[in-house]
């Protein structure tokens, strides 16, 4: 009997969404697949980031009708959303909406889109509804949520280590203008891996950048970083290039290198003011995380139920696949790789529920680690029990294997976040030994 306390439990109103949602991804997202890779075939070069397949706007309606918009959006900003007709039908925990994102992972070029709960535009419009001024909530949040238009979000450089943002060299001049006498701010730079920065719908750009002439009397290395919301598109903003993952362009969404070539921007146009750009990243980051890993489980399950399809249909050496022990070994790490992954991602998500993702940190970033990794495992025994069809376009397990493995680069490698558990760890062991000692004294 499942209590309520169970980290899989649902309440009524909310299984009766997620059935919704699963029914809308089986059987209008997932067979869409073949109209968006119709479309994209007939589409070459640059012509490719100039149009949306149209079977997008219709799953958009369609989700709509569904009430499976913005289902995203945290109970604790619901209050904050200029519109509250654009909230969730049902307002959903991070642990519930983990639940659902997995859903919506089985289908993830089109199903978070359609319900308007994909990044990068989730995490934006969390720093919009959080930190956002009224002027920039009715510039950019509102069509968001509408599902109007996209945004990207441009952190890492191609010149230096972005995994440490202290590197960043993206700079963010201050200046008086001195005709008018008003503060202006030049940003200059470039940028890689900016994921929605192609898509011809984007209209805003969140963009990391390092204060130069500053006022503010922040003197940590992090405190010397500012975000700024740039409006696309913008004569200073150069598209560059578009990056492939492993061979695939994502097109029409995918991601660029970006040029930042003398760019004005006004006091407006700062995320919550100078020297608050690391402070704005980490809010956005928790919940991300978060998405990213039920996301990831969502597509590995998928990838599995494969390959038991595939175990049962061919035949080596006189019996099925599934009857040699071999591949039964591969079925049941997948299916213990998969139950790790989604009770450890869902753990940490109620966890954010109760403290917060602040007091949370050290956990989210165990998922980081594990849960892509988990996930690439399972994905990776699909494609060798399919067997050259695995490599195939036939299947979705080779951009799916691709995916994954990006997502253990994507948001901050892996050693980064293992370095975040080593020093959270010591730290706490520092601590209780400091406590102990002031016992004893």
């Amino acid at each position: 009997m499942t209590s309520d306390s169970s980290l899989e439990y649902l309440r009524p109103e909310v299984a009766a969404l997620k059935r919704k949602v699963d029914a809308f991804v089986e059987n209008e997202c997932i067979p869409a697949e073949q109209e968006l890779e119709a479309f994209m075939a007939n589409r070459h070069g640059p012509d490719r980031w100039t149009a949306i397949p149209p079977c997008l706007e219709r799953l958009k309606k369609r989700a709509k009708q569904l009430g499976l918009w913005n289902l995203f959006v945290p109970q604790h900003l619901i209050e904050k959303l200029p519109d509250p007709s654009l909230g969730p039908s049902v307002p959903l925990t991070y642990r519930e909406y983990g639940i659902v994102c997995e859903s919506l992972g089985r289908c993830p070029d089109l199903a978070p889109q359609a319900c308007n709960s994909s990044a990068p535009d989730t995490g934006n419009m969390e720093v919009l509804l959080e930190f956002g001024t009224p002027q920039q909530k009715q510039k950019y949040l509102l069509p968001m949520l509408r599902g109007e238009i996209r945004s990207c979000f441009l952190m890492t450089e191609p010149a230096v280590a972005s995994s440490d943002p202290t590197n960043l060299e993206t700079t963010l001049e201050k200046c008086i203008n001195q005709i008018t006498g008003q503060i202006e701010y030049t940003l200059r730079g470039r940028k890689w891996w900016s994921t929605g920065a192609m898509d011809p719908r984007c209209r805003l750009a969140l963009v990391v950048a390092r204060m130069q002439n500053s006022s503010s009397n922040a003197t940590s290395r992090h405190g010397a970083h500012t975000i700024v919301a740039v409006p696309m598109p913008h004569p200073q903003v150069k598209l560059e290039r578009a990056l492939t993952v492993m061979g695939y362009d994502d097109a029409p969404f995918g991601h660029a290198q970006v040029l930042l070539d003398n760019v004005k921007l006004t006091p407006e146009d700062l995320i919550l003011g100078e020297g608050s750009g690391f402070r704005v990243s980490q809010a956005r980051l928790g919940p991300g995380r978060i998405h990213h890993c039920m996301r990831a489980i969502g597509m590995a399950t998928r990838c599995y139920e494969s390959m038991i399809r595939r175990s049962m249909e061919r035949t080596t050496f006189g019996k099925p696949l599934w009857q040699h022990g071999g591949c039964q070994e591969q079925i049941a790490d997948s299916v213990a790789d998969l139950h790790a992954a989604r009770l450890l991602t869902l753990s940490v998500a109620a966890a954010m529920d109760s403290v917060g993702a602040q007091k949370a940190r050290d956990r989210i970033a165990v998922i980081k680690v594990a849960v892509p990794e988990l996930c690439y495992r399972v994905i990776d025994r699909a494609v060798q029990v399919h067997g050259g069809a695995g490599l195939s376009q036939d299947f979705i397990l080779a951009k799916a294997l691709a995916g994954l493995r990006s997502l253990r680069i994507a948001d901050g490698p892996d050693s980064v976040h293992r370095r975040t558990i080593a020093l959270l760890e010591i730290k706490k062991e520092m601590n209780k030994r400091k406590s102990q000692q002031k016992s004893h004294l």
